[in-house]
């Protein structure tokens, strides 16, 4: 099969990904093997190929945002048919009997493992998945358009959901990429004001045209303070950003895996009255299952920018300099 294969790191503009042939994956007794449509270019597929996350084997196949067909069924996979749409997201396995997964924790697993990390990923025409973490694709959605909500719209999903904010509320999303142009489809139908922070000018219009109250730079206060933030782009100094617009008693999120360094802060201008800081650590299954009711409900319409497989390293590279508007796609069979 054709795959866009890790083979070194690097960054993006030196092409670190290569196309090769290579086998089609077996699945496992538990496992559907999936013949991927659409996978998702993510922003933690950008930090893999450019060395930002540890632990990592190389040779690799990234991409954990797929959307495919069930291809071919392990012994004692039952729960999806031959020919049945699916979805494959960041979390590939939990063990099930840690302290973390018996308390609803998966996300925080301490033996967890992960798609397009861990194990080959959706840059290829086939990837086999554990049937348990797979997901049934409500129809309302196309497959391009289903591949972001994988990891952008679960992510996101779950950082609003920490984040804590209620119905009516006032939201500060810095960053307005992939994730955040879902998120604020999701708290727009909670009744949300949305306040976004971000540079670019065609990332402006695509929120005001999602219902954005107001659009400025991160330095910039907003028009009121804002009872919750999320941080979506990888920069640290973002917290404090979002931490001076902060209502009393108000919460900042980071949504990513990765983050350049937080500068020191005065605690008494950013973090005094309660204020909160905290990051979210991937997403569990229900995050997933409930996201894509609730994306089916409004329904959420993802903005896509879609790639043959073979050009991952410009998507990639697109994405590293903010010039991809909503989400890029990788178009592999």
């Amino acid at each position: 099969m054709k795959a866009m294969v890790l083979t070194r790191f690097g960054r993006v503009a030196e092409n670190s990904l290569e196309l090769r042939n290579v086998p089609v994956p077996r699945p496992g007794p538990e496992e559907i093997l999936v013949k991927v449509a659409y996978c998702g270019v993510c922003h933690t597929d950008l930090h893999t190929a450019e060395g930002d996350l540890p632990d990592i084997k190389l040779p690799r196949i990234p991409g954990h945002e797929v959307i495919g067909t069930v291809e071919e069924r392990g012994g004692r996979a039952k729960r999806f048919k031959v020919g049945e749409r699916v979805g494959a997201a960041w979390l590939y396995w939990a063990c099930g009997i840690c302290r973390f997964c018996k308390s609803g924790k998966e996300n925080l697993c301490e033996s967890a493992r992960f798609t397009g990390f861990h194990h080959d990923g959706g840059y290829a025409e086939y990837i086999a998945v554990p049937e348990k973490f797979a997901y049934a694709v409500p129809r309302v959605f196309g497959d391009a358009e289903a591949a972001p909500l994988m990891c952008a719209g679960i992510v996101g999903y779950r950082s609003l959901k920490l984040s804590g904010i209620k119905a009516g509320g006032r939201l500060g999303l810095y960053g307005f990429g992939a994730s955040a142009h879902v998120a604020i489809q999701i708290a727009r139908h909670w009744g949300c004001r949305v306040y976004v922070f971000t540079r670019s000018e065609e990332h402006k219009r695509l929120a005001k045209k999602l219902g954005a109250s107001w659009t400025g730079l991160a330095k910039d206060d907003p028009p009121a303070k804002l009872d919750s933030a999320i941080i979506f782009a990888p920069a640290g100094s973002f917290f404090l950003d979002a931490l001076r617009a902060l209502e009393r008693g108000g919460t900042a999120v980071s949504a990513g895996i990765y983050m350049s360094p937080i500068p020191q802060m005065d605690y008494g201008r950013y973090l005094y009255h309660e204020r909160k800081m905290l990051s979210v650590a991937n997403a569990t299954r229900e995050d997933g299952e409930e996201l894509l009711k609730v994306a089916a409900e409004i329904p959420i319409r993802t903005t896509v920018q879609v790639f043959p497989l073979e050009h991952a390293n410009e998507a990639l590279r697109l994405l590293r300099v903010g010039k991809v508007t909503g989400a890029a796609v990788l178009k592999v069979s």
